[in-house]
């Protein structure tokens, strides 16, 4: 008997423990929704569970007493599986479910849910009180969704929804399902945690004529047909906040069903940084005459009755109340100085606050709220003006993508938190940036991380214009916030991928990540409103060239990609992959073009009238493009979503209609009449002044120059070249010209002799004649046992993470940052809030660079437009040759004032803004006074400085991180005003000899 007990006991107690073990190893298993497919099969295996096969779904079962918004999420995850599968799981609202049901509900308001907790069927208690967090199981044959409030819930239902092939974009980018006739869950435990970023949202504003005219078009307004549409967007992203659009709309009163049904849904609503107490701009415009000025010193009263009003209408509502006030329109506010602008405002956050106390009859603290220190409030706060704690702050970039400021080490306790608002679409100062995508992960990633990790953690609101063609950065941003840690900064191309096969499937995922994040890319080096034809050298480095190149490569990788693209995708596939790729390749097109039509103009070529030409033609392709897309593409879905002018800009503001910039037209001569033009020149002979010459060889750069031979006339004529040295070589002796023939010379260095040699090239038609010099070095080359960058003669450029040694310092490292920048990588300091340092401990990156000269040598120091995020301790980076004293840069040189904050007024009473250096503006490449080139344009600041060669040869030029936030691109050596160009020369890295 005895015996028989112990047995049993023992039995008992190995089953708890392999129970025990058992719950402790899939409560580990933690949902990452960006990765596919995680518990999803297709095939069934033991414990698994069964949401459809053999043409039978499961059914899902919800409490009728659970929020409407997750009744309403799980009727569309019965449509999703329909979507997948061809059978609609038929949702019933009962507290009694059938075996093999999926059995959705919130913790504390599904009395099914709560049931299987008291029977100890489900241990909630890693998501019981948290935010946002859910469950999914099989327990007992059923699927167990439990979420930790409504949003949960929901979120856990829409992570089933995407995994087994209904996209998030499949409104929105018309994504078609993944078809699967059975889908089965893994049998196991699985948790989401909380998110990391409490209120993550976007904000709708630049929204006409393309946003507008869509909802006009096919909802008859910006009304909750369309919103409902947008909510469910946004859940199905797992973010859960919105600003709605807001010019000329009014999201409460244009349609009072929209905040019923956001509420509803499941959406907190706030309204954007000028429009306190949930108003927006339009209610009062239409109340102008009513309410009078919108000036809290002479009005407040009405104002304040203005706002009770609105917040007593909402406060029944989730809302994150904005606060505070700018003046009528977005604009700063008042006439008077900031130090009475300060004055109104603390009198208007006091009457705000007093407001909420009022309408909810409690302490305002328990209603969220955030003041965005947005342009010039900026200058308030630091100026010392501040709000209740319990407020969030809510920090901003730049309207063009970097973040002003990291939270002050002051603000770390802050109960009510600090946020961002940032642009991924802008319209105003410094330029809009409205038409396409122009953001890459890679710098989303830099700057987002940086906010996080600083922490701006509450609110994360994105300024997104019209939704539409910003998905794959919305999609990243709304993914990073929930969990930014996932995301390491080798990971982040990985990202691109994995959004690409959930919306492709993984047959051409990669190629299409590659398509994506090129086109983005190019277009970050200079998006379409700041293009001109004044931008890229067409003389030097075959700049121009080559970044056409680019383009046309990414064009015809998206074409030939097109034909295999499933048909039920192929409208996807034009909306996100091959419009913004081929329309963007073809804006950059257009204005290479006219820049090379003026050039060619002015050496009088006839063929600039082919590029003028050639431009209008790209023109034309890109009305095409634009109206297949808003009358073609699903069957005019999206008529009036592409209406932005986006051709033609002169000043920041979107023009009245597409135009061409000017073109030049030659009139040919009547005869076939000789024309010569030379590498890293802009002048023709005969008739320019001087005399041609080629660009100097040397066996370090080891590249070819070209001549071309071109037509100023009528007719065709023939060519003769020749050389009066041996060792200069040419691809061709004569030839035939109608337009243009390019000859490309270069040197046999095994005859050249050692030391400098010159020699010509002579091009003769009939009895003309140019000479063209020719110079080249031949010089002992360095032997060393480690790559190095250098030459013997003019620039050369070293990419920042073609690194020969890193140093890593006490806390920290450089990292690469893959595909960050105009190249390959930058370089970037981790862990990003690690304490700032001096230059004997900060970690340090070494190059060798071959210096063949002695005395002062000019180096520019590529940096990305690192905004002056901490004023009170600066922006600093440093830079040595070999052991000499390290020089420490201030990394703000050059910065773009663009929100007047540095002007000798404000600067002489702040206490925490301090001058910065100016750009040199006798360095080309730095682009200083030259059209539309500046650091945010450009996406580059550029400091310069000189190093100090005490001897010819090998030398390390190290760099060395003095503040986190200093993020390398690439370094340019002894740059070369008479050979100006955009990127610099291109590097050239030679092997140890």
């Amino acid at each position: 008997m005895m015996k028989g007990n112990s047995n049993l006991t023992y039995l008992f107690v190995l089953a708890v423990i392999l129970l025990i073990k058992s719950l402790s190893v899939s409560a580990s298993d933690k949902v990452n929704f960006r990765t596919p497919s995680q518990y999803i099969q297709h095939v069934a295996t033991s414990k698994s569970f069964k949401i459809v096969a053999n043409g039978a779904a499961a059914q899902i079962v919800v409490d009728p007493a659970d929020w409407k918004g997750v009744i309403r999420a799980a009727n569309d995850l019965g449509d999703d599986v329909r979507k997948v599968s061809g059978v609609a799981a038929n949702v019933k609202q009962a507290v009694t479910p059938e075996p093999g049901s999926i059995i959705i509900g919130t913790i504390g308001k599904s009395r099914v849910i709560d049931k299987l907790i008291a029977d100890k069927k489900i241990d909630v208690s890693d998501i019981k009180g948290q935010w946002e967090s859910f469950l999914i199981q099989t327990v007992d044959g059923n699927l167990v969704v439990a979420g930790s409030d409504k949003r949960g819930t929901i979120y856990g239902i829409y992570d089933i929804s995407e995994k087994i092939g209904v996209s998030p974009w499949y409104f929105w980018a018309d994504v078609p399902a993944k078809k699967s006739n059975a889908l089965y869950v893994k049998g196991g435990r699985y948790v989401q945690d909380s998110p990391k970023v409490k209120y993550r949202g976007i904000f709708i504003n630049d929204e006409s004529p393309s946003f507008t005219g869509w909802c006009n078009a096919k909802f008859g307004g910006v009304n909750s047909k369309m919103y409902v549409n947008m909510f469910e967007l946004l859940l199905r992203l797992k973010a859960n906040y919105l600003w709605p659009a807001m010019w000329g709309n009014a999201f409460n009163e244009d349609d009072p069903m929209s905040p019923v049904l956001a509420d509803e849904y499941g959406i907190v609503m706030g309204t954007s940084h000028h429009e306190p107490m949930m108003r927006a701009q339009k209610e009062y415009t239409k109340r102008k005459d009513e309410i009078g000025a919108w000036d809290f010193i002479t009005n407040s009263a009405n104002l304040e009755k203005f706002w009770f009003d609105g917040l007593s209408r909402n406060k029944n509502y989730e809302n994150l109340i904005t606060m505070s006030m700018r003046g009528d329109g977005d604009v700063a506010m008042g006439k008077g100085n900031d130090l009475e602008n300060i004055k109104t405002l603390q009198d208007v956050i006091k009457s705000q606050r007093d407001i909420i106390q009022k309408v909810y009859n409690d302490d305002p603290a328990n209603h969220p709220q955030l003041w965005a220190i947005f342009t010039e409030v900026q200058r308030y706060y630091d100026a010392g003006f501040n709000v209740p704690e319990d407020i969030t702050l809510l920090f901003c970039d730049n309207n063009w993508g970097y973040i002003r400021r990291i939270l002050p080490p002051k603000e770390k306790n802050r109960k009510g938190g600090a946020g961002l608002y940032y642009h991924i679409d802008m319209n105003g100062g410094p330029n809009n940036d409205r038409w396409v995508n122009t953001t890459t992960i890679p710098k989303l990633r830099e700057q987002f991380n940086l906010a996080y990790q600083s922490g701006l953690d509450r609110i994360w609101i994105v300024n997104v214009g019209d939704l539409k063609p910003k998905e794959l950065p919305i999609d990243f941003i709304m993914h990073f916030a929930w969990n930014p840690n996932a995301y390491p900064a080798d990971k982040a191309l990985d990202y691109t991928i994995n959004w690409a096969k959930g919306i492709f499937g993984e047959a051409h995922a990669e190629e299409i990540a590659d398509i994506v994040s090129k086109y983005s890319k190019y277009n970050l080096l200079r998006k379409a409103e700041v293009q001109s034809p004044q931008i890229f050298s067409y003389v030097n480095y075959n700049e121009a060239d080559r970044m056409l190149k680019l383009w046309r490569d990414v064009v015809a990788k998206a074409e030939a990609l097109e034909v295999k693209i499933a048909p039920e995708a192929k409208d996807a596939y034009y909306q996100l992959v091959l419009y913004p790729a081929k329309a963007s390749a073809g804006i950059a097109e257009i204005y290479l073009s006219i820049g090379k039509n003026h050039l060619y103009a002015k050496q009088g070529r006839v063929n600039a009238n082919d590029y003028a030409q050639r431009a209008r033609d790209l023109f034309s392709l890109d009305k095409e493009l634009s109206d297949y897309y808003n009358n073609q593409m699903s069957n005019g879905k999206w008529k009036n979503m592409m209406s932005d002018i986006h051709i033609g800009y002169t000043g920041w503001q979107m023009p009245r209609e597409s135009k061409l910039p000017e073109m030049k037209n030659v009139a040919p001569l009547a005869e076939p009449t000789l024309g010569v033009a030379v590498e890293g020149s802009e002048a023709a002979w005969p008739g320019g002044a001087g005399k041609p010459q080629l660009p100097v060889f040397e066996r370090l750069k080891n590249q070819s120059y070209y001549i071309d031979i071109f037509n100023r006339g009528v007719g065709s004529f023939l060519f003769e070249a020749k050389t009066n040295k041996p060792w200069i070589k040419l691809n061709m002796t004569k030839g035939k010209v109608e337009k243009d023939v390019r000859l490309m010379v270069d040197v046999d260095w095994k005859t050249l002799p050692e030391g400098k040699s010159d020699g010509i090239v002579e091009i003769r038609k009939g009895n003309e004649l140019v000479s063209v010099s020719v110079s080249a070095v031949k010089a002992a080359l360095p032997k060393v046992k480690e790559p190095y960058f250098g030459n013997f003669t003019g620039e050369f450029t070293i990419p920042a993470e073609e690194f020969n040694v890193s140093t890593p310092g006490k806390n920290a490292k450089w990292i690469i940052l893959p595909d960050l920048g105009k190249g390959k990588a930058c370089m970037g300091i981790y862990p990003v809030t690690t304490p700032s340092t001096t230059a004997a401990d900060g970690p340090k990156l070494e190059y060798k660079v071959f210096l063949p000269t002695t005395g002062k040598t000019t180096v520019c120091l590529g940096i990305l437009p690192t905004q002056d995020v901490y004023p009170q301790r600066g922006l600093r980076i440093a830079v040595a040759l070999d052991d000499q004293e390290p020089l420490v840069l201030d990394a703000r040189k050059g910065f773009y004032d663009e929100f007047k904050e540095y002007t000798p007024e404000i600067l002489a009473r702040s206490t925490v803004l301090k001058p910065y250096p100016p750009l040199n503006k006798k360095i080309a490449l730095i682009g200083a006074g030259q059209f539309r080139r500046n650091e945010i344009f450009d996406n580059m600041r550029w400091l310069d400085f000189e190093v100090n060669v005490k001897e010819p040869g090998i030398h390390a030029l190290k760099i060395i991180m003095i503040d986190p936030e200093v993020v390398v691109e690439k370094i340019v050596v002894n740059p070369d005003n008479n050979h100006p160009s955009y990127f610099g020369a291109p590097s050239i890295q030679h092997n140890a000899k």
